[in-house]
């Protein structure tokens, strides 16, 4: 596997997986706003949407370097 497919596939995976953490979040706040809670006090609704912004930086670092290497490949 050559590192294009390994970076590509790493993306991918980073991005839905701060999909789903965002998804939480939102839920979970809205479950708080009506007194019940999903996650059950182990992280709040803020500290999931920081780790969803977290990967979505990871992703923008890779996706950032990707540009540079097919820039490099055009020159």
């Amino acid at each position: 596997m050559n590192m294009e497919k390994l970076n590509s596939m790493g993306s991918r995976l980073f991005f839905i997986t701060a999909l789903v953490l965002l998804a939480i979040a939102v839920l979970e706040r809205a479950a708080h706003l009506l007194g019940y809670t999903i996650l059950q006090g182990a992280y709040t609704a803020g500290r999931m949407l920081e780790f969803s912004a977290l990967l979505v930086t990871f992703v923008i670092a890779l996706l950032l370097r990707q540009i540079r290497e097919e820039l490099k490949k055009s020159k």
